[in-house]
């Protein structure tokens, strides 16, 4: 489980959102896109709505975690998740290693409050 520190709990974004599938830019849209063939333009389309998407990294631990062989999660082909998979067997949870390190990331680079630049 990931804890924030009393400082960033207003100013940095969530460290892992269980509930990403409300928020997700695909969410309601046609998932067409998402699972055509390499060679369809609907591809860059799904690609594009995954490069928008603030819960990506989410999403990609969900396909990662559940081994979904098939389709575009997190901006991922299953390809390309099938080879992560396949170098880091030792991994047993995606959501927890992608969780720490998120949260690894905002405690080194502390996330700007309002106002502030």
């Amino acid at each position: 489980m990931i804890f924030q520190d009393r400082d960033t709990l207003d100013s940095a974004p969530p460290f892992w959102d269980r509930l990403w599938r409300h928020r997700a830019a695909c969410a309601g849209r046609d998932t067409r896109p998402f699972f055509s063939p390499d060679t369809s333009p609907l591809l860059k389309e799904a690609l594009g709505t995954c490069l928008r998407c603030p819960v990506s990294t989410e999403c990609l631990a969900f396909a990662l975690d559940e081994r979904i062989p098939y389709g575009i999660y997190g901006g991922a082909r299953a390809n390309w998740r099938r080879a992560l998979l396949i170098r880091r067997p030792d991994v047993k949870s995606w959501s927890d290693l992608l969780a720490n390190a998120r949260a690894e990331h905002y405690r080194k680079n502390p996330h700007p409050r309002s106002g502030q630049r």
